[in-house]
């Protein structure tokens, strides 16, 4: 607005449509720019201002100290002032009175738009991959004014106003501009800035007020059970992780021991009054606790703010704000660079396939079905009582894409752990027949929701090098850890859930049946190479009255503890990534509760003390033997010994790495039974180390062994050109290494 000269305001205000102000003051106008701010008129320009409560109002210049022009009043809180004249940039303030009280606010309303037009396109499109540097709440300055730009996408909703305690959560007072173009809502507003609590105020089409929304793409939030939204901008930080950025990419190869201790920040262990550990108190107690327990990787379970701590994060609102339970999205940062400066990797688990119905989330976000499906049977999850994203949706699509490389840009996430895979691919997933919608092709596989998934790995590979992908998908799909363009669906690694279930049904056996269930524990070995397979111990497993991971284990305390030592070597041993939920390495005793500690006083005991041993020298040998991780993805990386040996329920195998000698034999025996003289066949004569027994004393065992080494003899057996008897230790596995 150019002015040479201030002149008193004039006594009418014939351009501005008294309807239109009666609509702004019963919250039904939804195109503020049209009413309020600067606008030109025959003398000049007439400034506009609405606050309700206000007797009297003033245009001051943006210091305070000169009154440009007083304001008249033309109805319940609305003010107009006239200006005359050309020349310069005009500045301005208002302050408004109310009795003896009064106070400034810069204008809302005198701002070009803040979204350029490229934006807008890539928006529309769905293609706009940095969606969070422009979408949320922004703290920023425009023309020199300190403030805080809101967008947010909400095509068919009449006005969208944003509220908090700076306008009294009065929908009147900042109604957004509606740029057409892209459904995007925005508004700068002075004088806001971090740390200020928001919501939308949304009118649907019909002119129905909805329920206040909180910011799809706020960065973060306040602690539940409070649901506001709360300004606080990309993380700004200098990141002192170079080093490890660098090296991550052969942290996180197919050919890298990879060993996952999975965490649910808000139990793992809790401060002295029962609250929960800070992320800087987590950083720590949990790093160095990671760290001397060996293992390369800490998986969160979800920190997506969520409003219902009973989900453990898997029905997350916030997708964009790191919990507040336990601090700042800041704070989440250092913790991250606090585990790279330990060479520890950050996965977190990623939720794309559901979201909560609460109220102030994304249902019905704009009066529609704009995230969710609107028919039932594709959009409602009844196992979970959650809405699924419409991933036929373009801009559905972009939110969620973005997403994921928000974490790897903002947070130098190093892999996302993708939850529900097979709820996304499968249109009949939990649904009875007639209950579902098939595809084009008459099919039941998601192609929408393919699409995305192919599409999001391939941005998170070709984005940030070294970072990584999981599935949890618990079928035969096919390609799930192969290259989208070899048909996969591109991530880097898949979940060995039918491992798991085979695996975990045979160790609860009593030993006397184990030899009637001895192809669960060998048929995983038909199919073990057909993906990049982490085996996972998860949370799922110890919780809904699955009882705990020694709860599962036969017999009596001895033998319990034995059996699930044992397990552990066997899976150690076996090809695939290690994924270990807390609790599992102490052999906790009761089921996972949320609400409460991990059982830390369990290691006054020795059994428990010696798992954890167990556990730890498990990940030591793990990283110390290229044998148990280099061929892990490859077939030439595995031989059974001999597999047929049921009546026993012993399994024997050898495990190869890149260097021909470079080998190493399992022998488990899985019954409490000391096998005396048993002969395996080796494919080297000549010593072979004891590296490591689960019944030694040390684990607390009986200590049955072959005294730390034995000698192979050039006698052939299995196949092999050379063998060893050997003494089997009850509920025992033994790991061999060939020393040439």
């Amino acid at each position: 607005m150019n002015l040479s000269r201030l002149e008193q305001p004039t006594a009418t205000f014939p351009d501005i449509d008294r309807r239109a102000v009666r609509s702004l003051i019963e919250a039904r106008h939804g195109d503020p720019f049209a009413l309020l701010g600067p606008h030109k008129s025959q003398d000049g320009i007439t400034i506009r201002a609405y606050h309700p409560g206000a007797e009297r109002a003033e245009v001051i210049s943006p210091d305070g100290a000169r009154v440009l022009a007083p304001m008249e009043r033309l109805d319940d809180g609305f003010f107009a002032a006239s200006l005359r004249g050309e020349g310069r940039e005009l500045a301005y303030r208002f302050r408004f009175f109310s009795g003896e009280n009064s106070w400034t606010q810069g204008d809302a309303y005198r701002f070009a738009p803040l979204l350029g037009e490229l934006d807008l396109h890539l928006l529309g499109e769905g293609r706009h991959r940095r969606l969070y540097e422009k979408l949320g709440a922004h703290p920023t300055t425009v023309d020199g004014v300190e403030g805080t730009a809101f967008a947010v996408w909400a095509p068919n909703a009449r006005r969208v106003s944003v509220i908090g305690s700076f306008n009294d959560w009065d929908g009147r007072r900042h109604v957004m501009r509606n740029r057409l173009e892209g459904g995007v809502w925005e508004l700068f507003i002075p004088d806001i800035g971090p740390g200020e609590l928001y919501k939308y105020e949304l009118i649907s089409a019909e002119g129905r007020r909805l329920p206040l929304k909180a910011d799809p793409l706020a960065f973060a939030q306040e602690a539940p059970p409070s649901t506001a939204s709360r300004v606080s901008g990309l993380p700004e930080r200098t990141w002192q992780d170079v080093a490890w950025m660098a090296e991550r990419k052969a942290k996180n190869r197919h050919d890298a021991p990879i060993s996952i201790y999975e965490v649910h920040l808000g139990s793992w262990r809790r401060d002295a009054d029962g609250g929960f550990l800070s992320y800087e108190a987590l950083a720590n107690e949990l790093i160095p606790y990671v760290k001397e327990m060996g293992f390369t990787h800490i998986e969160c379970l979800p920190v997506s703010e969520h409003p219902f701590s009973g989900s453990w994060g898997y029905q997350p609102i916030g997708l964009y704000a790191p919990t507040a339970r336990f601090g700042s999205p800041e704070d989440f940062a250092k913790f991250i660079e606090r585990c790279h400066a330990e060479g520890i990797g950050v996965i977190i688990d990623w939720v794309p396939a559901h979201f909560p119905t609460d109220e102030h989330g994304l249902a019905n976000f704009d009066g529609t079905a704009l995230y969710e499906h609107a028919d039932p049977r594709q959009g409602f999850h009844r196992d979970w009582n959650t809405l699924i994203y419409n991933f036929g949706r373009t801009e559905v699509r972009n939110f969620l894409e973005a997403n994921a490389l928000y974490w790897m840009d903002e947070f130098h996430i190093d892999g996302l752990r993708v939850d529900a895979v097979a709820s996304m691919l499968y249109l009949d997933y939990s649904r009875e027949p007639g209950d579902w919608v098939p595809n084009v092709h008459g099919g039941r596989e998601n192609l929408e929701a393919i699409d995305f998934l192919r599409s999001m790995n391939t941005d998170v590979f070709g984005g940030f090098e070294g970072a990584t992908t999981f599935a949890e998908e618990s079928t035969a799909w096919p390609g799930v850890s192969r290259p989208v363009e070899t048909g996969g669906l591109g991530f880097g690694f898949k979940w060995n859930m039918g491992w798991m279930h085979d695996t975990l049904s045979y160790i609860q056996n009593d030993p006397v049946h184990r030899r009637y269930h001895h192809h669960q524990m060998t048929f995983g070995l038909l199919y073990a190479f057909s993906e990049n397979f982490v085996l996972p111990l998860s949370h799922d497993e110890v919780v809904h009255g699955k009882g705990s991971m020694l709860g599962k284990m036969p017999g009596d305390e001895w033998q319990r503890f034995a059996n699930l030592r044992a397990y552990y070597g066997f899976m150690w041993a076996h090809p695939g990534k290690k994924l270990l939920f807390m609790g599992g390495e102490i052999a906790q005793y009761r089921e996972w509760s949320h609400d409460s500690s991990l059982d830390w006083h369990l290691l006054q005991h020795e059994p428990h003390a010696g798992m954890q041993r167990l556990v730890r020298d498990l990940n030591a040998l793990y990283q110390e033997t290229p044998a148990l991780y280099e061929r892990d993805c490859e077939p030439a990386g595995f031989q059974w010994i001999d597999a047929s040996d049921a009546d026993q329920s012993v399994f024997s195998f050898l495990r190869r790495g890149e260097k021909a000698d470079d080998v190493v034999a399992v022998i488990c025996n899985f019954t409490p039974i000391v096998r005396e003289g048993y002969r395996i066949g080796l494919p080297f004569a000549g010593r072979w180390q004891e590296r490591l027994n689960t019944d030694s004393a040390t684990y607390g065992g009986s200590n049955v062994g072959n005294g730390g080494e034995v000698f192979a003899g050039e006698e052939g057996w299995h196949g092999q050109p050379a063998s060893v008897a050997l003494t089997l230790p009850p509920l025992g596995v033994l790991i061999l290494k060939y020393r040439p």
